[in-house]
């Protein structure tokens, strides 16, 4: 409260420097908003990822000075945008096909809205033909989403923060499912989301989805997402197989199509 008291009084001995002591109320409000806060996890299993698999599966640092960590930045921004106008607090990253690069994309704009500290993230891996967040953490949980989804485990013993990522928290999946796209379009599907949206108010829920030409999975989720993101690959996606994808998605709020793997970076989004 100290280091608080002593920034909110240097603040107002600036503000009325400058203008006589007129505004230091608004000013004030202003330092405090950009004051960040320290999140205590109590229920949530703390891991420190490893670097060099975090690296090795190109997932950007939270603190990371790399071009793709700006890129993803202006993303998290368009994001944020697009689901703030429309009152949307989840969003699912969805792709044509299996090399498209959707869950690294998930996982890096996760890590990128978690950095705003207006909101805290929650990556739920809801690729249940084959998960893979926790294994580009390098986590191995005990519990996961398809133990959630048979009614094994409750939310609260499945939740992992990665250590040094902020804000972040990740609901990944142990293994394969089978009837997968049964499971994600049930009841208990619902309820998940809709717990999950009600633990706190400021939190943005990301789903990495199978493949939409791959199975039906994304397509019996989609119904319960606020908007979806397209990401899709410069040199690989055909654009048929795009053209399909966004017609099996057409009830589904788009915010964008990522364009994973461009030559152009500047054109990587649209």
């Amino acid at each position: 409260m100290d280091r608080i008291r002593k920034a909110l009084d240097l603040a107002r001995e600036e503000r009325e420097a400058l203008d006589g002591g007129g505004g230091a109320r608004t000013f004030e409000a202003k330092v405090v908003a950009r004051i960040p806060t320290t999140i205590s996890y109590t229920r949530t299993t703390l891991f420190t990822p490893d670097v060099a698999v975090l690296e090795s599966n190109r997932i950007v640092g939270a603190a990371s000075t790399d071009p793709a960590a700006a890129a993803f930045r202006m993303l998290r921004t368009q994001v944020l945008q697009r689901m703030k106008e429309n009152n949307w607090r989840s969003i699912a990253v969805f792709s044509p096909g299996s090399e498209d690069g959707k869950t690294t994309t998930a996982i890096n704009l996760a890590i990128s809205i978690a950095n705003d500290h207006r909101h805290t993230v929650l990556l739920v891996d809801y690729d249940l033909k084959r998960p893979t967040i926790a294994e580009k953490f390098g986590l191995t949980p005990e519990l996961g989403a398809d133990d959630v989804l048979h009614g094994d485990a409750r939310v609260e013993q499945c939740l992992y923060h990665p250590e040094g990522f902020d804000r972040l928290v990740l609901l990944p999946a142990r293994a394969p499912m089978a009837h997968s796209s049964e499971a994600l379009a049930s009841l208990r599907s619902r309820e998940i989301v809709g717990e999950l949206l009600e633990r706190y108010s400021d939190r943005i829920l990301v789903f990495d989805l199978p493949p939409i030409l791959g199975a039906d999975d994304a397509l019996a989720f989609a119904p319960l997402v606020g908007c979806g993101l397209m990401v899709v690959a410069e040199g690989s996606t055909q654009r048929q197989d795009l053209l399909r994808s966004m017609e099996l998605l057409r009830n589904t709020p788009m915010i964008g199509t990522v364009l994973n793997q461009a030559t152009d970076v500047a054109s990587a989004y649209g």
